[in-house]
Parts: C-alpha cells; structure tokens; sequence
C-alpha cells in the first residue's frame, strides 16, 4: 500500500476479445491501469478473465498476468502468486514472470520454491537487470532459512495502539524527548470520502500520537490543519529542529498517470501548515517520494524513478537550500542502489542511513539495510531476523541515539496490510547529554556547542528548544566541550568516557553568564558579621576562577550587598572588605589583579526579582525590587527569605577585550601554542580551539 506514492504511467498493450462482457471488462481494466488505479484494475482484469471461455488459454493467460502485476502492486501476495501460476499453466511465461513469482514466493516464506523459479528465470536467458535480479533472488533463497535461524540481538513488538484495520506504516518519531509520533494510515478517520481505485482503501493521511508527561503514548489522533488534503499525504520526516516538515504527496486525476511528489510544511505554534511542493528537479515524469534529511539538516535524500539511476527506484539526495529550493541532485549508486527498488531512506542520529530493498538479498519482500559511512561511500550491512522478516519491513525512525524506536512492517498479515511496530537492540551506546541556559535564567536556544576530542572529533552542535543538546561519544576518548552564546560568557566542560558494559549517558550543565546584567555567584558564605570567607565557598570560587580563565579578556567587577539591617556606613564598610576577600581569593588562584574590580554596595542596590527567582517564591514576581519599604509589608518569614536574597555576591563584566591591544590600541596577535605530544601533560591542558 505504501507504493501508491511512486507510481508511474505504465504503458498496456491491448488485447483483443470476442464477446462483449470480457472486451468492455478490458477496455476498463486498461484505462485503470494506465493511470495507475491497480485496485480498480484487477477487479475489471478478473471479470475479463472470468468472461473468457477456458478453451483460449493464450487469452487467459495473458490476463493472467495483467492481474498478477496488478495484486504484486498492490501487496496482495497470495492473489499474485495465484495468477502468476496461471500465467505459467497458460504457458504465456517468461524470465519476467518466473522472476516475480519467485519474488511473491519469497514474500511467503517458501524459499524452495522460490529457488525454482529463480533458476527458471536465470536458465531463460534474460536481459541483463533480470538476470541480475534473479541470481541476487537465488543467493537470498538460499541464505534466508539460515539468517532467521541465526537470528540476531533485535526484538520487534507490533504496536497495536497505533494500528488500525487498515495500512498503518513510516512512523517518524519527533519532538526534543522523542515524544511525538508521526505515521501514515488509511484509516477510516482519513480524509476524503472516495475509496482510491490504486489500493481500494481512503487516501492516506498523516497522523500523530503524543506521550503524555509519565512517558504513556495516547491514541492516534487527527492533524487539525491544512496538512493533511482529500488526496494522499505521507512517509515524512523532519528538520533537525524539528520545525519542518517534508512528506510525500500523491495528487488523483482521473485521467492521468499519479506522480508522486515531496512537499514541505512549516510548524507555527502547534499547528502544521498547507504543504508547498518542492524544486527537486524539472523531470516531471518522474515520482519523487520518501524524503529523509541528514542529520546536519544540509541534505534531502529522497526516492525517485528518474532517468540516470540503476534500475527501479533508486535513493538520491540533493542540497536543500533556503525555501522550498534545492540543488545539486546526485544519485548515490552502488552499493546501496541496485537494479531493484531502494526505497524509505532515514536516518539514525549518528549519520548511519537506514534503507529498505528488494535489490539486496533478504527474507523476502523489501528488507531493511543499514548503509554506513565510509572515509569514501558507504558500507552496506543485513541486519538480520527478527527486524527483517519475510515480508515487507521499512521505515526506520529512532528514539534518540540509542538503537530503538520503531518502523512498519506486512508481516504476519494476509491481506498484505502494513503495521507499526518497536525494535530494541542492546548494543552499547554511550552519550552525553547537555543543558545550556543563562547563569541564574532560562534555556538558551541560540547557543552552540563546540565538542573536540583527542581522537580528531571537532563538532558544533546546535541545542534543541529548551536548551538541550545530545551526543553520541567514544569509550577511552577525553572531550573538551565549550557553550558559547552571542552575549554571554563562555563555559567549558571536561570530559573522560570510560569503557562501561552497558549505555550510559554524562549529564552536563553549561551556565552562561550574561554579560549584560549582574551575575549571582552562589554559595558564597562570610563568617558573621565579618569579612572572611568561610572553607565552603571555595567550590564556587574556584567555578568562578574557572571561568575567568576560560573567558581571558573579559574584566569584572566583584560587588557584594547586604541586607538593610544596620547603618549605611557600616553595611558599605562590610560589604566593601567582602568584596576584597573574593577579588583577594581570585588574585591568589592566578587571576590578574587588573581584571578585578571589588565594589561594595552595602543595601545601596536591593535586589531585582528574575522570573527564574519568582518561580521559587510564590510571594514575588518578577520585576519586585526588595527595598526595606517592600520587604516591611511583607509577614515575618517572607521578610527574612528577602533579606537572605539582598545578602549576595556577584560579578558584572565591564570589558571583553582585556588583553587584545597594545598601548597604541593595535591589536595583539596571541602566540598559537607549539605542538606537543598527544600524551603529555601540556597538550591535553591546553585550549582546542
């Protein structure tokens, strides 16, 4: 059912018939089949059949095999196999024939039988793409029996949340926890109120499921938009921000061959809105279908019959540029294409692309490869029973970046219906996730990422809506990683994966401080009534120390307030030699004298709450300033809670370019640091980038 979005026009030669009934059954069936409505066909095929006297078994034959191709088309393996036979019995048979009726043999588990046909198909002396098609099928007959009784680490679950009675496929999971799941259905809550003449079931829709916040999927529901039309919408997938969507769409006219074609949505609010087709190509006698975007957002892979590929459907990929444009189309050619079809392409985070075909010797049916990433192409990989079994099994989509998630798959059904169902492999996968947000604030979702290890790694990487980023890293690799944001200060990172022997994922925290607006330095505690640091202050004192000389041109003033219990002399006094005790710490871990500014404020500048501060105080809001004339109308223990929040230090920068000019105001070039030895002390100490 999933192959109503790549249908082409398909040229039928006519056959002549005596008696009425059968010849105008014909000309039906031949009209139907030229626009591609293969459902509607078969049916008038079959009463052409029906209505041919047994005696003309040329005829019957030949009929025989329009509907053979007629139900291979639209997933109906056991009615294929049965016309195929008769083709043969008619003895109207060729390499063609015998190739695909070994191919629906396949698609039944009956890989004996299969293995005839397929050396039928080879001794018949075909055409080049036939004869490879067959020794490819003939490989896989023979191997298939011993890869399910291999088997392999996968286990596959069918999701009948998500499925209906009718064709359920191409789940895309999406949303910054992977909460949201997209598909393709026919169910009866599609659109439209016609049945297609290609599949005999409604115009595909897309649809979506939610978590909710205990990590429980809700039920399938509709899209509340212009997304979804009257005709076919499908097979999508999404933008690394998860702001665009691209799809496939299937317009009908009744008079013309269906050509596929990859669309794009833009997401406002929670709303999708009206797909705009996309600038692919100027051929527009080709289909173009299945999208699937790189993980780094710069390429659209898509599936296509155009002229220049290997045979059948072929995976491309072209540029995505602004818009609905693209550039550069290419096809990406052997080993993953082949004379069959390539179809569903998707990606896993770590760049492996996800591929399913009937080119590559499998179970039967389309099977589901994994092509991974070479210094030069791709290495193409079988994974193997369970998740590939004897029918059709496509459309990857993956929870994060450990190997789970979901995909769809005929297996197990008669009526060649497509099923959602969740895979698990328990492979190893270590990952580091991270959160950038404002010192003292919220997410910042304009921040990047820089990630560099001793093994060549040097990434950027973008952070998702709350400010989050994930990784996938390398057991005995040491990483340094920096979050920068326009505005703020930097923030570094260490980090040393050890080997482990199962998943696990480091948790990071990156605090950008504004450079704008002061600072709270926490957890900084003075003896009573004094200046002296108390021992538990060292821990953010040496953060902030950190930070300074992660961030070498920047100066700041180190200010310190009270409460406004006491004189204003003397809480001046206090707060002034408080100050000096920081900037004196900072001064004997190796800071510049230069770069620190002691400033001590006393109760001169009360407080101003932050939305952050008023979410843990349900007495303030944002924009309160605690001066003594608001903190006096307040109850006895909101005003102490107020007068712990005046007691604070903090930082305010006052320059970001200490260090860069000379006294003539010329700009000083920093020595690059000399090369060391990966392994000695002074390399892995010093700044990547």
């Amino acid at each position: 059912m999933r192959k109503i979005f790549i249908i082409a026009s398909v040229a039928v030669s006519s056959l002549l018939f005596t008696g009425c009934g059968a010849d105008q059954a014909l000309k039906k069936a031949e009209k139907f089949y030229a626009i591609g409505e293969y459902y509607d066909a078969a049916a008038q095929y079959r009463k052409a059949y029906s209505a041919t006297p047994s005696k003309e078994k040329e005829r019957r034959g030949q009929l025989s095999a329009k509907m053979a191709e007629c139900y291979r088309r639209i997933n109906n393996t056991n009615k294929a196999i049965t016309a195929y036979k008769n083709v043969i019995r008619y003895k109207q048979a060729d390499s063609l024939t015998h190739l695909r009726l070994a191919q629906q043999l396949m698609k039944t588990g009956n890989y004996k039988e299969a293995s005839k046909n397929f050396q039928a198909a080879i001794d018949s002396l075909p055409n080049e793409e036939i004869m490879w098609l067959a020794k490819s099928g003939l490989e896989a007959a023979k191997m298939a029996p011993e890869w399910k009784k291999e088997g392999s680490k996968y286990t596959v679950k069918r999701m009948d949340l998500f499925n209906s009675r009718r064709d359920d496929y191409s789940p895309a999971l999406a949303g910054e926890e992977s909460d949201q799941l997209f598909f393709t259905s026919t169910r009866n809550q599609a659109q439209g109120d016609e049945y297609s003449g290609i599949t005999g079931s409604k115009p595909a829709d897309i649809f979506w499921a939610q978590k909710d916040e205990k990590g429980k999927w809700g039920k399938p529901q509709s899209i509340d938009s212009e997304l979804n039309s009257d005709f076919d919408e499908g097979a999508c997938c999404f933008s690394p921000d998860g702001k665009t969507m691209y799809l496939t769409q299937c317009k009908t006219d009744p008079q013309y061959p269906r050509y596929a074609t990859i669309a794009m949505s833009n997401r406002s609010d929670a709303a999708w809105s009206k797909p705009k087709e996309m600038n692919i190509s100027k051929d527009t006698l080709s289909s173009f279908a299945h999208p699937a975007v790189s993980p780094d957002g710069e390429w659209l892979y898509f599936v296509s019959d155009m002229p220049g590929g290997l045979g059948g459907m072929d995976i491309w990929r072209c540029r995505l540029l602004s818009g609905s444009e693209t550039g550069g189309v290419e096809n990406l050619g052997a080993p993953i294409n082949t004379a069959g079809d390539e179809m569903f392409p998707s990606f896993r985070p770590n760049g492996d692309l996800y591929f399913s075909s009937d080119g590559h010797p499998g179970l039967g049916g389309l099977d589901i490869f994994i092509a991974k990433p070479k210094t030069v192409g791709w290495m193409v990989e079988h994974p193997g029973f369970p998740l590939n079994s004897q029918g059709d099994d496509f459309g990857m989509t993956f929870e994060g970046l450990l190997n789970q998630g979901y995909f769809s798959s005929s297996r197990g059904d008669n009526r060649g219906l497509d099923h959602i169902y969740s895979f698990f492999n328990p492979e190893i996968v270590q990952t580091v996730k991270g959160w950038v947000y404002e010192q003292d604030g919220y997410e910042l979702t304009d921040a990047q990422v820089y990630m560099v290890g001793n093994d060549g790694t040097n990434l950027k990487l973008s952070v998702r809506g709350d400010g989050s980023f994930t990784q996938e890293i390398k057991s005995g690799v040491d990483y340094v990683l920096l979050g920068t944001c326009k505005g703020f200060l930097n923030h570094q990172e260490q980090l040393r994966v050890e080997p482990v022997t199962e998943s696990e994922e480091y948790v990071l925290q990156f605090p950008l401080a504004n450079i704008g607006a002061p600072v709270l330095i926490e957890n900084i505690f003075y003896d009573f009534d004094k200046a002296t640091l108390r021992p538990e202050s060292a821990t953010a004192l040496d953060e902030l120390v950190k930070l300074l000389n992660e961030n070498p041109n920047v100066t700041i003033e180190l200010s310190a307030h009270t409460d406004y219990k006491g004189s204003d002399q003397y809480n001046e006094r206090l707060s002034q030699r408080r100050a000096e005790s920081v900037v004196n710490y900072l001064i004997e871990h190796g800071i510049a004298a230069d770069r620190l500014t002691p400033k001590g404020y006393g109760e001169g500048k009360p407080k101003t709450i932050k939305r952050k501060v008023a979410e843990r105080y349900a007495f303030l809001k944002a924009g309160d300033v605690l001066t003594e004339d608001f903190i006096a109308k307040l109850p006895e223990e909101q005003q102490e809670q107020c007068n712990q929040l005046n007691r604070r230090t903090e930082f305010t920068v006052l320059r970001t370019t200490y260090g860069m000019f000379d006294t003539e105001g010329k700009l000083i070039q920093r020595p690059q640091p000399k090369e060391e030895p990966q392994d000695s002390e002074e390399s892995q100490s010093s700044e990547p980038w």
